[in-house]
């Protein structure tokens, strides 16, 4: 059945210039977004941001800018009937130093995520996995 998937990301800055990103695997499926998630029936935008950021990273944001919103058409990489509807907003927390971070191989071969700081000026659309995080990574280095 076609139908419309609503998806919601944060992009959380450190004091070093760093975006946070998610590693993740799921079903044998191995990929690299932004943290964030589908936003569920009865919950606005930015309370599902700030649930996914919770249930992700097990930490409270303030949900900030909307930073990008793709207004164009985009198929579920998982869902080829699913169009995809992608909101990008500029998030912070005063938790951040309680985010689990660090080495670990990517990709990842066991269902699950990990996080990682990338510096701005290493975003490269190509450390992303889907069309959208390429096109939000490139604006986000482009803002410097």
């Amino acid at each position: 059945m076609k139908q419309f998937n609503l998806r919601v990301y944060g992009l959380l800055m450190n004091d070093l210039d760093e975006v946070l990103v998610s590693d993740e695997c799921r079903n044998g499926y191995s990929f690299t977004k932004f943290p964030g998630g589908g936003v569920e029936f009865g919950e606005g935008i930015k309370h599902a941001l700030q649930r996914e950021f919770m249930e992700e990273l097990n930490i409270e944001i303030k949900v900030g800018e909307l930073f990008f919103f793709n207004e164009f058409y985009q198929a579920s990489a998982f869902n080829s009937d699913h169009q995809i509807f992608s909101f990008y907003y500029l998030v912070s927390s005063d938790s951040i130093d309680q985010i689990e971070h660090g080495k670990h191989n990517i990709p990842l071969t066991e269902d699950g995520e990990k996080h990682r700081w990338i510096s701005k000026s290493d975003l490269d659309e190509e450390l992303f996995n889907f069309p959208i995080d390429k096109i939000v990574s490139k604006h986000l280095k482009e803002k410097g």
